[in-house]
């Protein structure tokens, strides 16, 4: 078996964050202790490709909508997120904290990618 990329990765947490749920580009780059936030931002971008990445789950840690730009449409992050019931304003999740999930409180320490 191939070692894993740091795409591989994002991708692996990415793919664990619930419908109805997000998790922030700081969370997974913390859960994985390599690199940044802008770092996951990068792989994102390009998890297209990948295929399966519920890459619209992922947000700034304002709650802000801030890869809507590198979907095929600049409204689909938002479209996506509303029709899994998260309530979007102004390119923002409303309540953040209500559809918060954490990749370190829900994987823990021992979670195995692959």
């Amino acid at each position: 078996m191939k070692t894993p990329t740091y795409y591989d990765l994002v991708y692996a947490v990415t793919r664990q964050i619930p419908r109805g749920r997000v998790c922030t580009y700081g969370a997974i780059a913390d859960f994985l202790a390599l690199g940044s936030a802008r770092m996951v931002g990068w792989a994102l971008n390009n998890s297209f490709s990948a295929g399966d990445v519920p890459a619209h789950r992922v947000l700034n840690r304002l709650g802000e909508l801030s890869g809507r730009t590198h979907f095929p449409t600049p409204t689909l992050m938002q479209e996506l997120l509303e029709s899994e019931g998260i309530e979007v304003e102004n390119d923002k999740v409303v309540e953040l904290k209500k559809y918060l999930w954490s990749p370190a409180e829900a994987l823990g320490e021992d979670w195995e990618p692959f």
